[in-house]
């Protein structure tokens, strides 16, 4: 096998597992390239945190088999280690590969595959090695790569399957997140530092380090422009965290805190680690600090015996909390996690009402708050080619003119677009520009 292909699927975790499986496939002298027909091996890197995300890796491994009866397909991932069993028997698989031996996957590909649907699973606790690579944006944005520096999860919320397929949460040691940063920052004006369970970092570290500990050391031991953090627990976002973002000009002011819920039953239901109360305290202390920043969730609708009155409850606590920005998910069934074994399931129709009752108040609340910004100017990284650029609290601005990509600049807002900005021309106000003014 001479040339490969690594498909990603789902988060940015996953996304930095398939930067490292190409740089040591490259190492082995292969080629990747850009298609499923001139591949020889394709490696499908899955996610498995809904059903949904199962039917896609179904889908394209019959899809890429279809494309090319001779490409091997190698398929590995969260999904992988979650039921390696489904995945050996779809067509053209000839390896099962958990993220317990992900590691292996250049010497396993390196040998004849002597049969259809091998399956290399083991104890996924057991794991120590934390795989990762600079990575650049999944969504095609070459500007702002993301590093993974924390991966597993010692959380049990009862809903998620992600700790039986990661692990225990481990971290990046402070030298090799120092050395990967240094290099980026001599190419990259922003980067993204992410991971399963991010806030995490350092706890398994010597001197149980906290994350607000390795951002103060990157900025002192690093010229990177612009730090970004990615989903942060709540009671994770620190004082201490909070008042460094504030203070620093090179840290974006974004802030992510995962909720799921408003509701107190739901949360107890979930087995996550705080209240509504504790929630509220973190969010109005990082938005008094950090008057313009972007404030956004996961919140999760239909969960386990989700009643109207625990829905409702969940609703206006979303509605009285200065979110920008939500990321809205229906609860899915994962086999192997306690909540798919509970009595009380939420009715699929009334999960998806649910669901856009929260996405239709996530897009009042974000039109106003870039509503806020028109007629101000606003620090940004230049990307998509300089066509686009995004800001500091994370507004997408379409530009006027090209630029150089990967600048930070100063953008003067003009209009709104359905779902950013656009920024400020000599050129008369188009019509379309009043409608969403």
């Amino acid at each position: 096998m001479k040339k490969f292909l690594v498909h990603n699927f789902g988060c940015r975790a996953t996304q930095a597992d398939g930067a490292a499986l190409e740089g040591m496939l490259r190492k082995q002298g292969l080629e990747p390239v850009a298609a499923n027909a001139d591949a020889d091996l394709v490696i499908l890197n899955t996610c498995t945190v809904t059903a949904t995300a199962d039917d896609e890796v179904r889908q394209v491994t019959r899809r890429v088999h279809r494309e090319n009866p001779d490409a091997r397909i190698l398929v590995t991932g969260c999904y992988a280690q979650r039921a390696p069993e489904q995945l050996a028997t779809l067509p053209g698989v000839h390896w099962v590969v958990g993220n317990s031996h992900k590691i292996h996957i250049p010497d396993l590909v390196a040998e004849n595959a002597p049969y259809h649907g091998q399956i290399h699973v083991g104890d996924i606790f057991a794991q120590q090695e934390l795989l990762t690579a600079p990575v650049e944006d999944a969504a095609g944005d070459r500007s702002r790569p993301n590093l993974k520096i924390q991966d597993g999860c010692n959380n049990r919320c009862s809903f998620c399957i992600i700790p039986s397929v990661r692990g225990r949460s481990r971290s990046a040691s402070i030298e090799s997140v120092l050395h990967q940063v240094r290099q980026l920052a001599a190419k990259y004006k922003e980067i993204v530092l992410s991971g399963i369970n991010l806030g995490r970092w350092g706890r398994d570290l010597e001197g149980r380090l906290r994350l607000a500990d390795l951002v103060r050391l990157l900025l002192n031991e690093t010229d990177i422009q612009r730090l970004r953090l990615s989903s942060v627990e709540p009671m994770d976002f620190s004082d201490d965290l909070l008042r460094l973002m504030a203070d620093s000009p090179r840290i974006a002011k974004h802030v992510h805190a995962p909720l799921q819920s408003g509701s107190d039953t739901v949360l107890r239901r979930m087995r996550r680690k705080y209240r509504p109360r504790h929630y509220e305290d973190r969010i109005r202390k990082g938005r008094e600090w950090m008057p313009d920043a972007a404030i956004g969730a996961d919140v999760m609708v239909g969960f386990t015996g989700e009643t109207n009155e625990e829905f409702e409850e969940s609703r206006r606590f979303i509605e009285s909390l200065p979110f920008t920005y939500l990321h809205v998910f229906t609860y899915s069934e994962r086999p192997g996690t306690e909540a798919a074994s509970l009595p009380n399931q939420v009715p699929m129709h009334l999960r998806k009402q649910r669901n856009k009752i929260l996405r239709d108040l996530a897009a009042e609340k974000n039109a106003a708050f870039r509503r806020a910004f028109l007629g101000r100017k606003l620090s940004a990284v230049t990307m998509d080619a300089g066509r686009t650029a995004l800001t500091s609290n994370y507004l997408r601005i379409e530009l006027t003119q090209p630029r150089e990509e990967n600048e930070l600049i100063d953008i003067p807002i003009g209009a709104l677009t359905p779902q950013g900005l656009r920024e400020a021309s000599l050129l008369p106000v188009l019509e379309t520009d009043r409608i969403y003014a």
